[in-house]
């Protein structure tokens, strides 16, 4: 009907005015048309074939109704004037003569064409091009134009025709596409799937109806825009039929809602309607508890990904869906050889990961998963992805991922037209990044990028130390977690110097995470996966007061870490997730640090989880009584440690450590340990075998390599390092709950053990010799921070260890100022033992009062090793604990003078052979002030004080240096000082004990 109805066709009906493109045939054809187009278009009609042409064309007659009996609509076109009856045909039918009658009524009222005049005003002027349709959209404001639809060319397709100015436009339905008809290369069509149903549907809908368009934009000279109709929305329609998909690069241009489209389109796809027949849902496979859940939020990764907590305590990585995070324009440009910092070296990426920081860190949100990424190996020029979470979260109802856009701190991802993994609010992502775009906002904006010097002096021990003085004296400064190695090993950033920082937690022992090795995984200690997690959920990523005070030898710092107030390290102590080191006495924190170690040993878990008390009864009233107690119980000494310490054991409980091993040995003769099948750990306990080919408990101390493992025999004293071979699981029947550790650690009382490494080596020697593997009686007298500390005596004997010690030179006597001490402090003896001549018999006191004074030298060796010789006239000599304590004197002398003399003292008898006549008195002045030196004279009657002052001849170099001396062995004293000897009243000379030697043996049972 809307082509053209020929004039002079072999039918009886009327001639009716044609029209053709551009050319109008005759007056009164577009209302001719339109009358037809008003009277029949949706309406049911009926019709009679009357004529067929050679051609195929039909002719026949037209009636609106069911039947014949309705409007006949070629009588109605020639009464109202738009039709005339054909000339050809003027037969004397009923037909004829009603059609005669009715254009004698139209010519006799002048209707339509009948009518005066030409008919030119009846005329369109069609315009079939326009000359900038941007600005015909824009002159709209998009208000609705009516039209009418001319032509439909595919469901999403239409030709307009606009009113009233007769503007003829293709107009694309905005948001949406249809299936299309593929032209092929012959000039045929070829429909995609369900092409044709599509645009049926629209032609039976909209096809020369009148309606509304609103024009929304303009795409490579095509009109956007949304038809309206009385009865509905046509784009929304197709949608929901399943005859038409979203498209994204024009649904933001959508006036009704770009949702409205998006959840008619779900609607198709939940009943895989028609072109979604195939669909698979993005997250079809997960449960409705996975695709939505309030999590809290632990970790921002960088710019689109963030680590969650979920209420199962599980952890999940989301990414936002459908954005990019920033990008480094110009990699090729890069300098290669610089490690890139993506966080501080791409622009915005910094922003990006702050204001996801501040936004999420330790806070709740709404999590809708959109889809999963599945895993993607690496090309030539793409690595490899493992599988991706993408979801949208909300905090507060605004969407984190379009805050981010609209900041232009990312940009959306643009997608193919069929894959629909994409965010669920992907159209206000592109609204919220045109709106980036229009204000110039972050990475749209034509400003300089912002540049982000953060200096990293992690591990770098000269820039550390150069920091370290400022950040003490800065007290409490701010900083942000940016990672957590371990419990108590964090990496932080500190705002205000601009600088990242490795940061040890002062105070406090957390058990080591696993590392890697070369060529192996160590596995970390129990807890430590524990005490990382509980570090990370408080402090990852927070803002935290950090007070620095000191720092360690690889440049790390170490000092406290405040979040809300709270101490980390009280923290983790409190939760039995660290223990407390000896460090933190020095510290304000210490008795916070107890108490939260006291209650975490009272509950008995995680690193206290084997702990069993000490019994405290027989210390305790030490501390309250004002008397001192001597309550000696025997004990067997098992091992002596290079810093005079020895463990021991309880002979009461010696009977029940030899059956449990006896036991244990048996039980694992019948189940032996498979040889590669118990991997140590740190602070396991297990069983070892020593060189004896026994198995004894022990407890693994440190994993040095995959070949050796240090571990300690928990009932002897004694350590070693093994092979993991020679290690097993304890069984739990024997475990420290079936019988504690037996072996006890304890130190000796009111002696200070000698600083020199060669006087303490004696000191051990002779405890080696006396006591070990021996029994003795003990009495604790007092306790301190690393063990208590006891007197020791012969079982025999009851001589006081300790006390023969400090006679025999080899340590010295501590000052205690506790009343209950002063009794046995002043029996030590506090000058070194007198002078005598070492003969073969005995010699009376007569004999030992007499002699000449003794001349004492002094020296110092190049090495700062020292030593002394004694010189009398009779060629008398000192005897071995005149030496000894004489050594040991002279050393605490010097040292409280300032001297160091880190090195071990050469041997006296190289010493001697060093003092040789040719010496020359020295003026005082040359040398330092003397040392006065307490020793007892010969001669009682006596009190003359003498001062030697020695010089050594002069060097090998030419230049003369003072106090140099060069001895025959080769050895070369760098000075010689002067000692100032007092000639003193000599007591009696104390017998020298002497035990049958032995050497130190290994730990047997």
């Amino acid at each position: 009907m809307a082509s053209s109805a020929q004039s002079g066709g072999p039918s009886g009906g009327p001639a009716v005015p044609t029209v053709q493109r551009g050319i109008v045939k005759m007056p009164w054809a577009f209302p001719a048309r339109e009358f037809l187009r008003k009277k029949l278009i949706g309406k049911e009609v009926c019709f009679t074939i009357e004529n067929k042409t050679q051609q195929g064309r039909e002719y026949g007659l037209i009636y609106l109704g069911k039947d014949t009996n309705g409007e006949n609509i070629a009588e109605s076109l020639v009464a109202d004037g738009l039709a005339a009856r054909r000339e050809g045909v003027r037969a004397n039918t009923p037909e004829q003569n009603r059609l005669a009658e009715c254009e004698e009524q139209a010519k006799a009222a002048k209707k339509g064409m009948w009518s005066e005049g030409s008919g030119a005003h009846t005329i369109r002027d069609l315009k079939y091009t326009i000359e900038n349709p941007r600005h015909f959209v824009d002159s709209h404001h998009q208000k609705p134009v009516n039209a009418i639809i001319e032509h439909v060319r595919d469901g999403s397709v239409v030709r307009a025709l606009l009113l009233p100015d007769y503007y003829l436009v293709t107009v694309m339905l905005s948001g949406i596409k249809c299936p299309t008809f593929r032209r092929e290369a012959d000039g045929s069509e070829t429909p995609e799937p369900f092409a044709a149903e599509a645009k049926f549907f629209t032609e039976s809908r909209l096809l020369q109806r009148d309606v509304q368009i609103i024009l929304e934009s303009c795409h490579n000279q095509n009109i956007l825009g949304t038809i309206l109709h009385p009865n509905g929305n046509i784009t929304e329609l197709l949608l929901k039929e399943g005859f038409a998909r979203c498209v994204d690069w024009s649904i933001a241009v959508y006036t009704r809602g770009a949702e409205k489209l998006r959840a008619a389109e779900r609607f198709a796809k939940e009943r895989r309607l028609r072109i979604w027949r195939d669909y698979v849902a993005p997250t079809a496979n997960l449960d409705q508890k996975d695709k939505q859940f309030v999590a809290k939020v632990m970790q921002v990764l960088n710019a689109d990904a963030i680590v969650v907590k979920l209420n199962s305590g599980d952890y999940k990585t989301i990414h936002l869906s459908s954005i990019r995070p920033p990008r480094l324009e110009g990699e090729n440009t890069q300098d290669k050889n610089k490690k890139l910092r993506p966080l501080y070296d791409i622009p915005y990426m910094f922003e990006a990961r702050e204001f996801l920081r501040k936004k999420l860190i330790g806070k709740k949100v709404n999590v809708t998963v959109d889809y999963i990424r599945p895993a993607s190996p690496a090309t030539e020029t793409i690595p490899a992805f493992s599988e991706r979470t993408c979801a949208t979260v909300t905090i507060g109802g605004i969407n984190i991922a379009e805050a981010l856009v609209s900041k232009g701190l990312a940009t959306v991802i643009r997608y193919r037209q069929d894959d629909d993994q994409r965010s669920s609010h992907y159209d206000e992502l592109l609204a919220a990044e045109a709106r980036a775009i229009k204000n110039g906002k972050g990475l749209h904006s034509k400003k300089e990028v912002p540049i982000h010097r953060v200096a990293d002096i992690s591990g770098d021990t000269q820039k550390a130390k150069q920091f370290l003085p400022f950040l003490q004296r800065a007290g409490r400064s701010e900083a942000v977690v940016e990672y957590v190695f371990s419990g108590s090993r964090l990496k932080l950033y500190l705002p205000k110097e601009t600088c990242l920082i490795t940061f040890l937690l002062a105070g406090i022992e957390c058990p080591r995470g696993a590392r890697n090795l070369p060529g192996l995984v160590q596995e970390g200690e129990p807890f430590s996966e524990e005490a990382t997690l509980f570090t990370k959920e408080l402090v990852l990523q927070r803002e935290v007061e950090v007070e620095v005070e000191s720092m360690d030898k690889a440049g790390n710092f170490i000092g406290w870490l405040h979040m809300d107030g709270a101490n980390l390290s009280v923290l983790l102590v409190e939760h039995a997730l660290s223990k407390v080191h000896f460090t933190a006495e020095r510290s304000s924190y210490y008795k916070s640090l107890l108490s939260a170690e006291e209650a975490a040993k009272q509950k008995k878990e995680k690193v206290w989880a084997h702990y069993e008390e000490q019994p405290v009864e027989e210390v305790m009233p030490v501390l309250e009584e004002k008397e001192r107690s001597a309550s000696y119980k025997p004990v067997f000494v098992t091992e002596i440690t290079d810093d005079l310490h020895f463990y021991v054991q309880d002979v009461e409980t010696g009977t029940q450590l030899e059956k449990l091993m006896e036991n244990m040995r048996n039980d694992i003769t019948s189940h032996p340990p498979v040889e590669g099948s118990y991997a140590p750990r740190r602070g396991d306990f297990c069983i070892a075998k020593f060189v004896d080919g026994e198995w004894y408990r022990a407890r693994v101390e440190k994993v040095e390599s995959p070949t050796k493992v240090h571990v300690f025999y928990i009932d002897y004293g004694n350590r070693e390092i093994l092979p993991p071979s020679r290690l097993g699981t304890l069984p739990p029947a024997f475990s420290t709950r079936a019988l504690p550790a037996q072996a006890t650690e304890y130190a000796f009382a009111f002696i200070q053990v000698p600083q020199d490494e060669d006087a303490r080596t004696d000191a051990v020697d002779s405890v080696v010799r006396d006591i070990q593997n021996t029994q003795c009686l003990l009495n604790v007298e007092h306790l301190s921070a690393g063990c208590p500390h006891v007197t020791l005596q012969f079982a025999d004997s009851k001589g006081d260890v300790g006390l023969g010690l400090v006679k025999e030179g080899l340590v010295m006597v501590e000052v205690r100022k506790e009343k209950q001490f002063q009794k046995v402090v002043r029996a030590m003896p506090r000058k070194p033992p007198a002078i005598a001549s070492q003969g073969t018999g005995d010699r009376t006191s007569s004999q030992r009062g007499s002699g000449d004074p003794t001349t004492l030298l002094l020296l110092l060796g190049k090495d700062n090793g020292f030593g002394f010789v004694g010189f009398k006239k009779k060629k008398k000599k000192l005897i071995t604990s005149q030496i000894n304590w004489l050594r040991v004197w002279l050393r605490m002398q010097l040292q409280t003078r300032a001297e160091s003399f880190p090195a071990p003292m050469p041997p006296c008898d190289r010493l001697k052979s060093a003092a040789r006549p040719g010496m020359e008195r020295v003026s005082p002045t040359f040398l330092p002030p003397p040392l006065s030196l307490p020793f007892q004279h010969a001669a009682p009657e006596s009190r003359a004080t003498s001062q030697c002052h020695l010089r050594a001849r002069k060097h090998r170099a030419t230049t003369p240096l003072p106090g140099c001396l060069e001895s025959p062995q080769g050895l070369e004293l760098a000075k010689c000082c002067p000692i100032q000897v007092s000639a003193l009243g000599s007591p009696s000379l104390p017998s020298n004990r002497t035990r049958e030697p032995r050497c130190r043996t290994a730990v047997q049972d």
